[in-house]
């Protein structure tokens, strides 16, 4: 592991730090402190956090937690932990823009269901993650706030729409991270900064809440850390039936950080690589992806290539109707004012319009289309335990750019053609996770998506978590500018 120039407190990893606080080693007062400074220092770099509380208030919360851990009570696991929020969620009090100008101003009365876990748990919320605006798009950059960029190298991009948080988590900014994942959010920012980012299965964490109770099964919530086992904390705090979200499921408490280690003799794993070519790719995705076949190899594991009999074109427009759809009826109403409608960024206009003129039919054929890939993996799960696919087409590009215009070769004909490759466990509500698989030569990071069957969300952070015990690409290789010089 390589030496940080760092304070030794915000070195510490999530699961390392609640111990320390739990065991009084360090004061939650002392721990904000050095949060504090550290961000101070470093979000300069990346602007990664943003809407930003007092400190003195944040040294005021910290005070109590110390009283209260004093008097034999803890609140949970995040006791006295620094978190920021992800600006696309709810948090009573503070500010929550999504990115937008229209909500330059909104404070809402009630967190999320995922932030009130967060806080229940013990978190003091020291403010929020940067977002594209309304979380559209894999680069996070908005008007209120500008552009978030990458631990690795500022001049790139920090991917989206969970960017402030992967980019924070890589600076040592948190401990831990949320986030959120509809078009591989959690996943995309985890692969460009070197940090792990888990999608769960659809209704592990209860969404929001929303006023759309049903229709929407593309976005989810989750975790991201520097640790699976730091994910597997939070994701603990995170999941759970909530009445409010009916379609959560988990009745009882899991407790994913139970049995990580395992023996994976004899597993199956299927590379879905570029989908036999359909997929453009940046020089050296492939490369590095492959590569790490053979640390699953490593592992005891049987890796074979293989495809899904399901034509990626019919899965690419069923995406598309799905996402206009939701859109649509998310901004249609700001969109018919002229006035509001100038304030949203083109790509939040292509979507709105793209849901115009969608019939039912068009609405339920997808649904049908997106029911027949569920099966098709479904098929390939039969034969294999788990999937493995990378996490993006590109390495981290120009933060100067709205998105990649050409990526392998191939023109992009939309602002997210260039994260094909995510939307596959998206559209089968599969649970799906980011793990670090190196850096090219320009020292740019990737990842490799490791994908389960429904609802084993446990089994993919147990094979994660072995992959991170054998390579440790976090712990090896931190940003440069947290290294001494």
């Amino acid at each position: 592991m390589k030496a940080l120039d760092i304070d030794p407190i915000v070195a510490l990893g999530a699961e390392a730090l609640s111990e320390a606080i739990h065991a009084r080693q360090f004061s939650c007062r002392e721990v904000m402190q050095a949060y504090l400074g550290h961000i101070q220092r470093y979000n300069p770099q990346v602007n990664a956090l943003v809407s930003l509380r007092d400190d003195q208030a944040l040294l005021a919360e910290a005070g109590e937690r110390d009283r209260e851990l004093v008097a034999g009570q803890s609140r949970g696991w995040m006791h006295g932990m620094p978190q920021a929020i992800k600006d696309l969620a709810a948090t009573a009090g503070l500010r929550t823009t999504l990115g937008s100008p229209l909500f330059a101003e909104h404070v809402p009365s009630a967190d999320a269901i995922s932030v009130a876990r967060v806080r229940a748990s013990g978190a003091i919320i020291v403010g929020k993650s940067n977002v594209p605006e309304f979380g559209l798009g894999s680069q996070s950059y908005n008007t209120l706030f500008g552009t978030t960029t990458n631990a690795y190298d500022p001049s790139r991009v920090a991917g989206g729409s969970s960017g402030g948080a992967a980019a924070a988590l890589a600076m040592r900014l948190l401990p831990v991270a949320d986030g959120s994942d509809m078009m591989g959010s959690l996943r995309n920012p985890a692969a460009f900064n070197n940090v792990f980012g888990l999608r769960p299965s659809q209704g592990r964490v209860p969404y929001r809440p929303t006023a759309e109770l049903f229709l929407q099964q593309l976005g989810t919530e989750g975790p991201m850390g520097r640790s699976v086992r730091d994910v597997a904390r939070l994701l603990t705090v995170q999941a759970g039936f909530d009445a409010r979200a009916p379609l959560s499921q988990g009745q009882g408490a899991i407790d994913f950080t139970a049995n990580l280690a395992r023996d994976f003799n004899g597993v199956r794993v299927g590379w879905l690589g570029d989908y036999a070519g359909y997929l453009p790719m940046d020089e050296g995705v492939m490369g590095l992806c492959e590569a790490a076949l053979a640390d699953f190899a490593e592992l005891g594991c049987s890796v074979e290539a293989c495809q899904p009999d399901f034509d990626l074109a019919r899965l690419w427009q069923c995406w598309l109707t799905h996402r206009h759809f939701l859109v649509h009826g998310n901004l249609a109403e700001a969109y018919a004012d002229p006035g509001t409608r100038a304030l949203l960024k083109p790509e939040a206009q292509w979507e709105v319009e793209g849901g115009l003129h969608l019939s039912a039919a068009a609405v339920y054929r997808a649904s049908l289309d997106r029911s027949a890939w569920y099966q098709a993996l479904r098929k390939l799960f039969e034969r294999y335990d788990f999937l493995l696919l990378p996490s993006a087409q590109v390495f981290p590009f120009d933060a100067t750019a709205t998105w990649p215009k050409v990526v392998g070769g191939r023109t992009m004909d939309t602002y997210h053609r260039w994260m094909e490759v995510v939307i596959g466990p998206t559209l089968a509500g599969l649970p799906s996770m980011s793990v670090p698989v190196g850096f090219n030569a320009a020292g740019l990071p990737m990842g490799l998506q490791i994908i389960g069957p429904a609802q084993a969300d446990h089994a993919v952070l147990q094979l994660a978590h072995a992959h991170e015990r054998l390579t440790r690409w976090v712990e090896r290789c931190p940003p440069a500018s947290l290294q001494p010089h």
